[in-house]
């Protein structure tokens, strides 16, 4: 016997009409999303005070403002889809929106673009949109140049290719990282292409940090026996030996300034042959006063020179005061260079402009240059404009002499 069953009912199909207002909105939501972090990070860019966009807005915004044009230009793209598609009012705010964001954005990068053009620096925008980080560079050759605490200190050379019998200036660098991490592999970028402008760079790797271990002793001494094996070594890399600077970048280059200072003025302990003095230094975006960076507490420099002293400065003022460049300002002393970017929160621009105008008024030949829409760390970026300036910045400090009369960013 058979059952007489209806056909099951086939699904209803979508109405097209119902389909086209799903998409639209989706895409309404997209620019909405484009538009809101374009807007929080151009904002963020020119106005740092504003809680959270403006710690991120001068990163982001100060490094990538042609990356950041770009994306708003897609939700100006996506805006006037929306719009077109019948979310007027929706459409037009964010195409304004965003159309805002592209404008904000490229003003940033003319502006950097111009402070290129004035230090004289040959821009590449191929780098711009292809290096957005470290570049992977490889030294001409890594040496152990100490042991400390059974274990080996080593430098990567980045060497220029030029004539054996001509000698070339040279530049020994320390890394960034809060005296606690990081290590010499983050300045391959900047060591390679000063090599390639025909200045040896010496990127070192030195006592960190640690709960149980303070460097603030340490970590000069480990300066000091880099700087005596490129002197040592000077005649086997074809190195000046009287043009040799000494440089760093954030805690690298507080304990390069310190160092070359103490050494410079005479008052810093030597566990080894006291090397010549360098004859410059270099200090991109640098803590200047230890102490000031524990009180100022921002982006975990208070834990930092905890690490690095042992504890606070109550606890330890003398190592405080020993390892703050601001301790040795006297006449005398190298010709600095000194970089920071204005929106730097940690190396406030304001505070390394005054300790330029310290080591001026005891007529120490210095050159202070601020480059602008840059936070700290801003050479992260390999291809960034600020990036691509303050090498240009660095290499002509390095072999052509005085900056001080070419005009401060």
């Amino acid at each position: 016997m058979f059952t007489n069953r209806r056909p099951a009912a086939l699904p209803a199909a979508i109405p097209p009409g119902r389909v086209k207002r799903t998409l639209r909105v989706v895409v309404a939501l997209i620019a909405s999303v484009v538009a809101f972090l374009t807007t929080t990070i151009t904002l963020g860019a020119y106005f740092p005070a504003i809680p959270k966009a403006g710690v991120i807005g001068p990163v982001l915004g100060g490094q990538y403002p042609f990356h950041i044009a770009i994306l708003a230009l897609v939700g100006v793209l996506l805006g006037a889809l929306a719009w077109r598609s019948g979310l007027a009012r929706w459409g037009r705010v964010l195409t304004a929106v965003t159309t805002l964001s592209i404008v904000a954005a490229l003003a940033i990068g003319g502006i950097q673009f111009s402070a290129a053009q004035k230090a004289g620096t040959k821009v590449s925008f191929g780098e711009i949109f292809s290096q957005l980080a470290y570049p992977n560079a490889t030294p001409d050759t890594t040496q152990v140049y100490a042991a400390r605490d059974g274990q080996a200190l080593k430098a990567d050379l980045y060497l220029p290719k030029h004539s054996r019998n001509s000698k070339v200036p040279a530049i020994l660098l320390a890394h960034a990282g809060g005296f606690r991490t990081f290590d010499k592999s983050d300045l391959r970028g900047t060591g390679r292409w000063l090599a390639d402008h025909g200045v040896a760079a010496i990127a070192v790797d030195y006592s960190l940090a640690t709960p149980s271990r303070p460097t603030w002793n340490a970590a000069p001494q480990d300066l000091l026996s880099a700087l005596r094996w490129v002197q040592d070594h000077a005649d086997e890399y074809s190195v000046d030996l009287s043009r040799i600077s000494m440089g760093g970048m954030s805690a690298g280059g507080t304990l390069a300034m310190n160092t070359a200072y103490r050494l410079q003025n005479g008052t810093i302990p030597t566990d080894g042959p006291t090397p010549k003095p360098p004859s410059s230094v270099v200090g991109f975006y640098p803590g200047t006063d230890v102490t000031q960076m524990w009180k100022d507490n921002v982006s975990g420099s208070r834990e930092a020179a905890e690490l690095f002293t042992g504890g606070t400065p109550d606890q330890y003022p003398e190592r405080y005061r020993e390892v703050s460049p601001t301790t040795d300002i006297r006449k005398g002393l190298q010709r600095t260079l000194l970089v920071v970017g204005d929106r730097d929160r940690s190396a406030r621009p304001e505070t390394i402009k005054g300790f330029a105008a310290s080591l001026r008024a005891d007529g120490v030949d210095t050159t202070f240059k601020e480059l602008p829409f840059a936070e700290h760390a801003f050479d992260d970026a390999y291809g960034s404009l600020t990036s691509q300036t303050s090498r240009q910045i660095l290499l002509d400090f390095l072999t052509k002499g005085n900056l001080q009369t070419r005009p401060s960013l």
